[in-house]
């Protein structure tokens, strides 16, 4: 059960988010993320994978034997299969996990980046990290900034860029692969435009009101020390229990040539 001061806090907004999703807007906005998502996460057959969501489920279709999902408090919790514990602490050992969902959570979490460094350490070597966020530069994200700051979902969150969270993810030593933009509508669309939408995300235009990142743990290569074959001090023969014949005669000193020569002439 999770002991975090910021667990009703974050029931409350991951309550207060529900009714979004139940709308026309956020049915057509979870519609084409969940459309995004599937080509990256069907093919993954590893053991376990985390979802992080502020809506309902998304990998519905993966492949992954074990899936978990995560919840601030276990009254929010969907199954046996829920993490319940602090956002920034997640009760799991390193890299784990072999795809790994945040669904809008780093911009309603007051200390984000601890999540996603916590997301980032049980995510395993080969595996996925996938988040989803709100495009600030969107039609949506530029009529939110200037708009009153409204209460709901999701006008209550702080939504950042694309390329701040690959600065964020270079920081954990993780590398974008991809950035997908999704839901391409205007202002008084609640829908995602069907035409819009096959348009944006064939060219990947970053004005869709949802960006989907896909990224990895950076393989670094072992380093290489060269072996230095160096001796500190000289090594006589006597140490090494060895004698000097053949070749080795050449290196004899010029004192010892010279009694040679002398024993020859007697």
């Amino acid at each position: 059960m999770s002991n975090s001061s910021m667990a009703p806090m974050l029931a409350k907004r991951m309550a207060q988010s529900q009714a979004y999703w139940q709308t026309e807007a956020g049915r057509s906005l979870w519609d084409v993320q969940r459309a995004c998502l599937g080509p990256v996460v069907e093919g993954r057959k590893g053991g376990h994978s985390l979802e992080m969501s502020m809506g309902p489920a998304l990998m519905t279709m993966s492949a992954i034997p074990h899936m978990m999902r995560w919840a601030p408090t276990r009254a929010l919790a969907e199954s046996p299969s829920t993490l319940v514990c602090p956002p920034g602490q997640l009760a799991l050992p390193d890299r784990c996990l072999d795809t790994v969902v945040v669904h809008h959570w780093l911009e309603h979490l007051p200390d984000a980046h601890y999540t996603l460094q916590e997301a980032a350490r049980v995510t395993a070597d080969n595996g996925v990290l996938v988040l989803f966020g709100f495009n600030p530069v969107s039609l949506s994200g530029v009529a939110q900034r200037w708009r009153k700051k409204q209460p709901q979902f999701p006008w209550n969150g702080q939504w950042r860029t694309a390329n701040r969270l690959r600065d964020w993810l270079a920081f954990v030593d993780f590398e974008v692969e991809r950035v997908d933009y999704c839901c391409f509508r205007g202002l008084v669309n609640a829908k995602c435009g069907e035409h819009w939408e096959a348009w944006g995300r064939r060219h990947n235009l970053p004005l869709g009101e949802s960006y989907m990142i896909q990224a990895q743990r950076r393989q670094r290569h072992a380093p290489i020390e060269r072996v230095k074959f160096g001796l500190s001090a000289p090594v006589s023969s006597s140490t090494l229990g060895a004698t000097r014949t053949g070749a080795s005669a050449r290196y004899q000193s010029s004192d010892q040539r010279r009694q040679n020569k002398d024993r020859e002439r007697e």
